[in-house]
């Protein structure tokens, strides 16, 4: 038996396409955009030679050997009813065999039939043009076969001029779901295949102006730029606002504004041709290694960046351009400034729109093969000449398409591939091509083929030394610039330790910044699960929720991580001496003056606004600081906490936000206020098993069960929350993670032991220890509760027992509220959640909010929505004061359910309203993929204490600002 060769099994990229070349959206040539319904059919294999379905004549509608329904184009044929999807971040769903793949290959047919305007023009060519098409794709036109092609995120072109016809014509795609392609696309993401991008018919006129680059450098010396556009065919460019006219081919230096991520000035130009006119929107600017640094236009830059997958959660990678405008204009309104192309090149129309609004580019190519690392990497196509071609054919076809967009800076071959001489190859193809820009692969650590040394999730202590140059690696590699094109790994609750990495990064000139990963939560619409993640489509193997580990929830609601990131990237410092009233300002922008913004402050007295102001600040240059003088503080309570709020907001509206917009802002403190006295006086009166203590009465065991008319559900010590993604680490280490500790000794199930009930003239102590079974660590806690006839106060005092080597998940008292309802509203840090390692973003403010809109609704339920630093808080008619300021949380289920819970739909609200006030908590850090919380946020066992008053509140409006 003669096994038959098809395209799906085959090392090389394809058969019958066009050499790639430069992608514009737009010019005078007639396109036919072919996106829309599509007839469409799957089959469970791909074997199968039966190309019936190509043949010129072919009927779909008197076919009885398969039912045919309809698709949409762009789009992933998983998404809408045929099939489901699989995630995997590292392993291959199917064997390790390159370039074999199994015979369960599932193979969507599409046809689509379409009219060929009758004015089409009849002179030159026509191309046909795909721009993405997971993993594998034969094509046929009339019958005619055009050939085949792999490389799911890169365009490939077909001349099909010959072949179209007046009127009908029919075009037919067989996409296989795995090839050996699939291979070189491990890209830790959804396995989605299908037409996922356009296809377009696009007329070529004779003499059109085919493949193209722009060249436009400029010389920050003489602030003049350098264009040359070179083309297939001869032609003009013309740049009406430089007054250049010339030849391609040709040279003009003019002065010009150059372009940077900040200020992104782009010209109009066009490239004229005898059959075509192209418009080009250029923008001039230098990228360079000198003096060991990354610098564009002579200054060095840092990146504040994200990683970037496509994602929808409806649409999955068929992107439409609001979504991608969507996401810039996130992006640009939390001040990230960069964008690495994770792990492969994006839709073109995104890279329009990094050069239109500004941002700095990584653009990555086609590749990973990360699944190799499973098996030794054994077989690794990145070190197989066999697979050469197709590498070199990626490479191509990114650098082809994306050269003439001044916002990408940097090529990165790809990513995870292990080491091997197809990357040399590519990195050589790349330089001879283009050596106007830098080159990335942070899988060499010896830095061979690479401009920069890159690092993924290296931690603190690392970046530090490598800042310092006392690394250990190869003496070059030491004097190359470093990024981070992975940190702060952003999945659940997280990331932590954003803020020592820019103090890092801010520090060390070595250290150009980083890339956090990543950008959305990849969780998939679904009925019951709201969002889906890998294993509920009961694919073998998956990853679970490590698909969901992005800066933005999956409807791109921005997460706690993104307002965090924001705060702690501001291209803008301000502190200073509130007391004083003398405020500094530091502009951290690499080009941009702070002539775009304007100065504000505000002061509030305890929580509220009562006065505010313009504040004078110049327009520093980049790197400049001043000082600047705040009026005299208004008149206020004398007992009030108060501090000043200076805000630094766009002066006016800009392409990506409104004026007013604010860039970054800092708390003063003024004068710290005082602290409300405290309860006391009243006695404890016994009778009939209960003990009433000024207005709240507790049972024969010392628990509380009222405070005047409400009601309160079993207060006692807390230790446990519900583990957050950072907290259950990373499944393939070898060493137990936070949570598997926490669990191993019992912190989720902690038993709680009445050791006495001690009424005395003015208080009633409660002594108890709260242990975990099968260890002989304990907590001792013991509740000393007075009152003044009004208010009552707890003291609690906790001391541990025995040599904690675990550090706490948290310490302090959860307590029910029944029936509760109503907004809450608090004094303390705001409006959104916040742990000791992500608490930058937290203003201090008078806050309210639901207690569902407490919530933070991560796609896996976690610990989440804690508020900080709670001077008081009012919570269904109970008000809570304390001066130790005390982590509060709210939530209507108990911590166990919500640790029980695997999605959203799992968790339902309940009567009850629980509460939290914590003493402590253990910091966050970026455990499911990097270093766990640093040690000054880490929760150890030791004495301590909380005060807290408890009192009933009647719910009148505050001036408290709604969140």
């Amino acid at each position: 038996m003669v096994r038959i060769a098809l395209p799906h099994d085959d090392v090389s990229p394809g058969t019958g396409c066009l050499p790639p070349r430069a992608w514009y959206a737009t010019s005078d040539a007639r396109a036919l955009c072919l996106n829309g319904n599509w007839r469409f059919r799957l089959s469970p294999t791909a074997d199968a030679e039966d190309d019936a379905f190509a043949a010129d004549g072919y009927d779909a509608d008197t076919d009885g050997r398969g039912a045919w329904g309809e698709i949409a184009v762009p789009g992933h044929w998983v998404l809408q009813g045929h099939g489901t999807p699989h995630y995997t971040n590292q392993l291959y769903p199917f064997p390790v065999d390159p370039p074999r793949v199994p015979t369960d290959n599932p193979t969507g047919d599409h046809l689509r039939v379409f009219d060929l305007p009758g004015d089409w023009p009849a002179a030159g060519t026509t191309v046909l043009r795909f721009d993405g098409v997971e993993s594998c794709a034969r094509v046929w036109l009339n019958g005619t076969g055009l050939g085949d092609f792999k490389g799911s995120r890169l365009p490939h072109e077909f001349d099909v001029g010959p072949l179209l016809r007046p009127g009908r014509n029919v075009l037919a795609v067989r996409v296989h779901q795995w090839s050996a392609g699939s291979y070189l696309e491990d890209q830790d993401q959804w396995w989605l295949p299908g037409v996922f991008r356009d296809v377009t018919l696009l007329h070529r006129p004779e003499g059109s102006a085919g493949d193209h680059f722009v060249h436009a450098a400029y010389d920050h010396r003489a602030g003049t730029g350098t264009l040359r556009v070179d083309a297939d065919a001869r032609g003009r460019v013309t740049v009406p606002e430089l007054g250049v006219d010339m030849a391609t081919g040709e040279s003009a230096t003019v002065p010009v504004e150059p372009w940077t991520a900040e200020t992104p000035r782009l010209y109009d130009g066009v490239l004229a041709t005898a059959g075509e006119r192209v418009p080009l929107r250029i923008g001039f600017r230098t990228v360079a290694v000198e003096d060991g640094l990354i610098k564009v236009n002579g200054r060095p830059l840092l990146f504040r960046g994200v990683n970037r997958h496509e994602f929808h959660p409806e649409t999955g990678r068929a992107l439409d351009a609001d979504t991608m405008r969507a996401d810039v204009l996130l992006m640009k309104r939390h001040n990230i400034n960069a964008v690495r192309t994770s792990h492969y090149p994006p839709h073109p129309a995104f890279l329009d729109l990094c050069d239109e609004l500004g941002l700095w580019v990584v653009d990555e190519c086609d590749l990973e093969t990360h699944g190799f690392q499973a098996v030794g990497w054994r077989g690794n196509p990145v070190d197989d000449d066999r697979w050469t071609p197709a590498l070199l054919d990626r490479a191509a076809r990114m650098v082809e398409r994306d050269k003439n967009h001044p916002s990408v800076v940097v090529w990165s071959l790809g990513n995870e591939c292990g080491t091997g001489r197809g990357l040399t190859a590519m990195a050589e193809w790349i330089r001879a091509r283009d050596d106007s820009r830098l080159l990335h692969y942070e899988g060499d650590r010896s830095c061979a083929d690479t401009d920069l040394y890159s690092r993924m999730y290296a931690d603190h202590a690392e970046v530090e030394l490598i800042g310092r140059g006392e690394d250990e690696g190869p003496e070059a590699r030491r004097r190359l610039p470093f990024v981070l094109c992975e940190y702060a790994h952003a999945m659940g609750n997280g990331p932590g330790g954003l803020t020592e990495y820019q103090r890092l990064f801010e520090s060390y000139e070595r250290l150009q910044g980083g890339f956090v990963w990543e950008w959305i939560d990849h969780g998939i619409a679904h009925p019951a699960y709201e969002y889906a993640y890998g294993g509920d489509f009961g694919e073998e193997p998956h990853d679970g929720n490590f698909v969901c580990d992005g800066l933005v929830l999956p409807d791109r609601t921005p997460s706690p991580g993104l307002l965090e990131y924001k705060k702690v990237i501001e291209p803008v410092r301000i502190d200073g001496d509130g007391h004083a009233g003398v405020v500094r300002i530091t502009n951290l922008h690499d080009f941009a003056t702070l002539g775009h913004l304007s100065f504000t402050w505000s002061y509030e007295a305890d929580g509220v606004r009562v006065a505010d102001g313009p504040l004078a600040v110049p327009a520093l240059g980049p790197g400049e600081h001043a000082e600047a003088q705040l009026p005299p503080a208004p008149p206020h309570a004398p007992e009030a906490e108060t501090g000043w709020t200076v805000r630094a907001v766009l002066a006016a509206d800009t392409a990506w936000a409104e004026r007013g917009h604010v860039v970054a802002w800092a708390q003063l403190p003024h004068e710290a206020g005082a602290v409300r006295p405290a309860a006391r006086g009243a006695s404890p009166v016994r009778e009939d098993r209960r003990t009433t203590l000024g207005p709240a009465v507790f049972d024969d065991r010392g628990a509380l069960l009222t405070l005047g008319d409400l009601r309160i559900a079993d207060l006692r010590l807390d230790v446990w929350r519900a583990p957050t993604d950072n907290d259950n680490g990373m499944p393939w280490r070898p060493e137990p993670s936070l949570a598997t500790r926490w669990r191993q000794l019992g912190l989720h199930r902690m038993q709680h032991r009445l050791d006495a009930v001690e009424p005395s003239e003015d208080a009633l102590t409660v002594r108890t220890r709260v242990a975990p079974a099968a260890s002989d660590l304990g907590l001792r806690a013991v509740y000393r509760w007075q009152s003044d006839g009004a208010r009552l106060l707890l003291a609690l005092e906790v001391e541990p027992e025995g040599e904690w080597t675990v550090p706490l998940p948290r310490l302090g008292i959860r307590f029910g509220l029944p029936g509760a309802d109503g907004p809450v509203r608090w004094f303390g840090g705001g409006p959104g959640e916040a742990y000791p390692d992500t608490r930058a973003a937290s203003m201090t403010g008078l806050w309210e909010a639901d207690v569902d809109a407490l919530q933070t609704p991560y796609v896996r339920p976690q610990e989440n929505g804690a508020r900080p630093d709670v001077r008081w808080a009012r919570i269904g008619g109970l008000r809570i004061d304390s001066g130790h300021r005390p982590w509060l949380t709210a939530r209507r289920w108990t911590t166990e359910e919500l640790d029980a819970a695997r999605h959203r739909a799992d968790l339902v609200p309940g009567r009850t309203v629980w509460v939290n006030l914590d003493i402590g908590q253990h910091g966050i850090g970026t455990g499911s993929c990097g270093p766990g919380p640093l040690p000054p946020y880490q929760l150890h066992a030791r004495p301590t204490r909380l005060d807290v008053t408890f009192s009933t509140a009647v719910t009148r409006g505050n001036g408290a600002a709604r969140h």
